[in-house]
């Protein structure tokens, strides 16, 4: 036994050689790399959510290029770096650099439960079974109002100009507030918003809210794809919308695109809309 241990030994040397040999063959080089930066991200600990909500943040060459000039600002639900705030961010870089919108400070909320924060109350119990938990959208409003909005304006130059945009049940939700509470922003975009919630309660009810007044001076651009069930009271809507006096509102069909592929074409297409160049 002890004269064959060493032919063992050196069996296991060479196997143990052969194994570091060729991980060292597909293991990649080393690089000298560092993390990728696009703006700003900061945790606000909300009271009125019981929670920390990630805020992210992009700022346009001019922010730092005019340092005393302010610059409007335009949030958006659904704005994790993982949801949709990295391709909106780069349509309002690129759209400043070629000249075809007006700089502004982007603002993303990341979600960390958008189907309660995102719907309204609703009567109707299929509306109900997406989640345990639906209808808070109030208290996200809230949240906004009382809690984010002015810690943006605090540290950072801004105007009084202030826009919200969203898509889906993101798209709900700007609408909503643009009915409920429209001094909360300034421009307002929804992007195949998702009106069928609450049997499209929304879209019935506009027409009485717009004449309770505080909508004047408002811009609102609603944008959809070929969705069914999307698409039909979207365009009702804006049918609604652009009929009431003091209200700029247009409204863009995407029939070519679907439900999960529309935002980004449709977020171009508003952005050089609604923040044209003067």
């Amino acid at each position: 036994m002890y004269k064959r241990t060493p032919f063992r030994l050196f069996g296991l040397l060479l196997m143990l050689c052969y194994i570091c040999a060729a991980g060292l063959q597909a293991a990649p080089q080393a690089l000298n790399s560092a993390p990728l930066n696009i703006g700003q991200s900061f945790l606000l600990s909300s009271t009125v959510l019981g929670e920390e909500r990630r805020i992210n943040l992009y700022f346009p060459k001019a922010y730092f290029e005019q340092p005393d000039q302010p610059l409007p600002v335009l949030y958006m639900p659904d704005g994790g770096v993982h949801e949709d705030f990295v391709h909106i961010a780069g349509l309002v870089q690129i759209g400043s650099l070629n000249w075809t919108t007006r700089p502004v400070i982007l603002v993303g909320i990341e979600n960390t439960d958008r189907k309660r924060d995102l719907t309204g109350p609703t009567e109707d119990e299929e509306d109900k079974k997406i989640s345990s938990v639906v209808g808070k959208s109030a208290e996200f409003r809230t949240f906004l109002r009382q809690e984010l909005i002015p810690t943006i304006e605090q540290h950072y130059r801004t105007t009084a100009e202030r826009g919200i945009i969203g898509e889906s049940l993101a798209g709900l939700f700007v609408v909503e507030t643009m009915l409920l509470e429209p001094d909360l922003f300034s421009n307002y975009i929804a992007v195949d918003p998702s009106l069928w919630w609450n049997q499209a309660a929304l879209v019935k009810q506009a027409g009485e809210r717009l004449k309770n007044g505080g909508h004047q001076g408002l811009r609102v651009h609603l944008a959809a794809s070929s969705q069914q069930g999307i698409v039909e009271p979207t365009r009702q809507l804006a049918g609604i919308l652009q009929q009431a006096p003091g209200l700029d509102a247009s409204f863009t069909e995407f029939p070519d695109e679907t439900h999960l592929s529309v935002y980004h074409p449709a977020a171009l297409n508003a952005l050089r809309l609604v923040y044209a160049r003067e």
